[in-house]
């Protein structure tokens, strides 16, 4: 009983108030190409995204962008020459909201190259607000397969800032990346408590000018 009036509060809470979540964001399509910035607590960086890499996956990150998903959003998987991860966001009505929308699943049309994003999943239809960038070369991305799904899409790449991702506190390792539901639960309050060192993405933009 307790869960169920706890679903109709949150799905009340989401119908009205505009800045948590609409369903029909999820149906914003991106420019064919754009770029944006994200600062960090370790400066910023910058990336560029074409929809012919990933059109869905392209799409959901222009949503997020242009929706100030990614502002106070903790960069909290971090694992030294393999990914830095992030998309958990503060606020657990607008993370589920996001994380229960996962796209079409895509092919890899892209190398997952050093500095390249892509979405993370865990099978079907599960890319929808988790991103992670590659600090390596992840070749075996490309075609890694289980749970029914082959391959990680990239669908942008560091183009400005390189030096800054690379700055990103890796000292967890792959810690909080076996933590993901205490980091949803409690959120940033308990990142900033119990693991101080973690980075954090301040806010995203798109950028008007392109560079």
């Amino acid at each position: 009983m307790r869960k169920l009036v706890y679903l109709l509060l949150a799905t009340f809470l989401l119908g009205c108030s505009p800045k948590l979540f609409k369903e029909k964001w999820t149906e914003i399509k991106a420019p064919e190409t754009f770029k944006a910035r994200f600062e960090t607590t370790q400066g910023a960086f910058d990336i560029e995204a074409k929809r012919e890499w990933s059109p869905n996956g392209v799409d959901r990150l222009y949503q997020l962008i242009t929706k100030n998903y990614y502002n106070d959003i903790s960069i909290f998987r971090v694992v030294p020459k393999f990914v830095a991860q992030f998309g958990i966001h503060n606020d657990t009505l607008i993370n589920n909201s996001w994380g229960n929308s996962g796209i079409e699943d895509e092919p890899v049309t892209l190398k997952n190259d050093a500095m390249t994003l892509a979405f993370a999943r865990d099978g079907v239809k599960t890319r929808s607000n988790q991103i992670f960038i590659n600090l390596k070369d992840n070749y075996r991305l490309d075609k890694l397969t289980y749970s029914g799904v082959t391959g990680f899409p990239v669908i942008a790449k560091v183009i400005a800032g390189k030096e800054n991702v690379l700055k990103f506190y890796s000292g967890y390792g792959d810690k909080l990346g076996r933590k993901q539901d205490s980091v949803t639960k409690f959120g940033n309050k308990f990142l900033r408590e119990k693991y101080p060192k973690v980075d954090f993405i301040k806010k995203a933009y798109i950028l008007k000018e392109q560079l």
